[in-house]
């Protein structure tokens, strides 16, 4: 039998044989640097302005911005990006005030909401300082913790690397749950781990969906701490 007549065989889901010189070939990104961001990222804040950002009620964000980063205003409330946003990646930096002051879910608290204010991602210093298991930086809030904690100390800088792929309704109807996968300063933290429901639940609560829209704001959280942020850009996937 010639090369010509051997059968090709079609590889599952792929409509392609392996190793197919007619695929579609992947469309180039440059790679960023440690400072910038992705060719194709849309940047929500490169350091000069919040003009990316909204506070709840649509006015101008109202954090202070100096010297290259985003600080929460104590005071002021929650900021939402103005562009809404199905599945991306996400990528941010944080840093906890360096005069250490509380403890538990008391120092250096934020978080990062997807859709809205549904599901959060803690932002918490646990540098020796530990608190309850699933409300640790680099949980799924009140559902899952950190695989490990890798947070650096009080006042350095942290990086957060986000998968997130929003949850899909038929109606009011689930059709498929959310799931998110997590990098703190390069270690994996959440693998893959599928979002039981909205985190915004009080201890003993059981998680459960309401049906929304898959694209929504990104948050960020003003929970009384100055927390600052930075090199804050998303890639829809």
């Amino acid at each position: 039998m010639s090369n010509q007549e051997k059968p090709k065989y079609i590889i599952p889901e792929t409509g392609h044989v392996s190793q197919d010189r007619d695929r579609t070939q992947p469309n180039y990104v440059a790679p960023g640097s440690a400072t910038q961001p992705p060719s194709d990222a849309t940047v929500l804040f490169d350091g000069s302005n919040l003009d990316q950002w909204r506070m709840r009620d649509g006015s101008p964000a109202t954090w202070t911005v100096k010297d290259g980063y985003a600080e929460v205003l104590v005071g002021s409330g929650n900021i939402f990006t103005k562009e809404v946003f199905g599945d991306v990646q996400l990528h941010l930096e944080f840093a906890s005030p360096t005069e250490i002051e509380g403890d538990g879910q008391k120092r250096g608290n934020s978080g990062i909401f997807f859709c809205d204010d549904r599901y959060e991602v803690q932002i918490l210093d646990n540098y020796e300082n530990p608190t309850y298991p699933d409300g640790t930086v680099g949980a799924i809030y009140s559902q899952y913790p950190p695989l490990v904690n890798s947070i650096r100390k009080p006042g350095e800088w942290n990086s957060y690397d986000i998968i997130w792929h929003a949850p899909v309704f038929d109606g009011a109807r689930l059709v498929k749950a959310a799931y998110i996968t997590i990098l703190l300063n390069g270690v994996l933290v959440q693998s893959h781990t599928k979002v039981l429901g909205d985190t915004k639940i009080k201890p003993g609560e059981l998680p459960h969906y309401t049906a929304h829209p898959s694209a929504g704001s990104i948050q960020l959280q003003h929970h009384k701490n100055p927390v600052r942020f930075r090199n804050i850009w998303v890639r829809p996937i």
